[in-house]
């Protein structure tokens, strides 16, 4: 008794429900973004974070991973500031001073040592850094490395600058900044800025399942767009929450179906959901009505009026609620 009850009339317009219960509280979200503990950056929350989830953008603004230890690691915050270590990116502007000397057209990068040292860097793989770029030839005298570049122009002598700069040493590539953190059960964690799901599943410290990332196409990627589609809805659900809002979870599980039913993540806007809309006035009656209304024209499209918005603009009745009910008349 209670399922049926709970079930959803035929004809009821859900995606405008649906619609109206994430937009209205949507706009009572301030616009200010708060400090994640643990990750020296501002990660942001309330509506630039919701406009940033369903616009589908192809990273967050911010992303960030959190990285559940197996339970040996979980323990113990030395062992786990240990992973962190291993974790967290470094890269040579990190621990030498890089200088350019356009007279002998060459990049000269001065190793601190104590920076070195502080990051758990050795010399060995510095060098093998700088030869796998193959930037050009390469000369150690020390603490001292001599690059000479391929190509001598000056401006590609700035260009490999800025890339001997955030030459990849060691770490997990994307992940800038790894801090230890305690959870509520009492165990140790990891809460990075940037995210690599792909390396950090291999990692052999890692308990894989609880690994987490804010970056939904991330998720998609790596897990398939079922996982990314369950990510959505507990993205949203977590930046409502976030500013004390409640909205029923199956609102926002119809806009991340909605989002995802085509087998990728697709935004809500012009050139995601809106703007492939079955009907040609549906799709005019939104963004770019000239450019929708041409190319119907050129492709002789007819539109079934099957919406909404296509009744509204022709004058019929809608095809919600009663106005689904058609009546025929039997004549003798």
């Amino acid at each position: 008794m209670a399922h049926s009850k709970s079930r959803v009339e035929v004809g009821e317009a859900a995606g405008i429900v649906a619609a109206q219960s994430i937009g209205e509280p949507g706009t009572q979200m301030t616009m200010r973004t708060f400090h994640y503990a643990g990750v020296a950056e501002q990660v942001p929350t309330g509506l630039p974070r919701l406009i940033e989830l369903v616009d589908a953008r192809r990273t967050p603004k911010k992303p960030l991973m959190d990285i559940y230890l197996k339970s040996e690691f979980a323990k113990s915050e030395s062992k786990a500031a240990e992973v962190a270590e291993e974790i967290g990116r470094c890269t040579l502007g990190a621990v030498a001073d890089i200088e350019e000397d356009f007279s002998e057209k060459k990049i000269i990068v001065k190793i601190d040592e104590d920076e070195m040292k502080a990051k758990g860097v050795d010399l060995e793989e510095i060098k093998k850094a700088i030869k796998k770029s193959a930037i050009g030839n390469m000369e150690s005298h020390g603490l001292s490395i001599t690059i000479k570049p391929k190509t001598a122009s000056l401006r590609s002598i700035r260009r490999f600058t800025g890339k001997v700069k955030e030459l990849h040493i060691k770490g997990v590539e994307n992940v800038s900044k790894a801090m230890v953190l305690k959870s509520s059960d009492g165990q140790y964690f990891i809460r990075t800025g940037g995210s690599n799901l792909a390396a950090l599943i291999k990692h052999p410290k890692v308990h894989a399942e609880r690994l987490y990332t804010n970056d939904v196409k991330e998720v998609e990627k790596v897990f398939g767009v079922e996982a990314a589609r369950n990510s959505l809805v507990n993205e949203l659900r977590a930046v409502l929450e976030s500013q004390n809002l409640s909205v029923d979870s199956r609102h926002l599980m119809l806009l991340a179906d909605a989002m995802t039913m085509d087998g990728e993540i697709k935004s809500v806007g012009r050139h995601g959901l809106s703007g492939q809309k079955a009907g040609v006035l549906a799709r005019a009656a939104f963004e770019e009505t000239m450019k929708h209304l041409i190319n119907a024209a050129i492709h002789g499209e007819h539109d079934k009026l099957i919406g909404v918005t296509e009744n509204i603009i022709v004058g019929q009745l809608v095809p919600v609620g009663t106005g689904l009910v058609k009546l025929k008349m039997k004549l003798k």
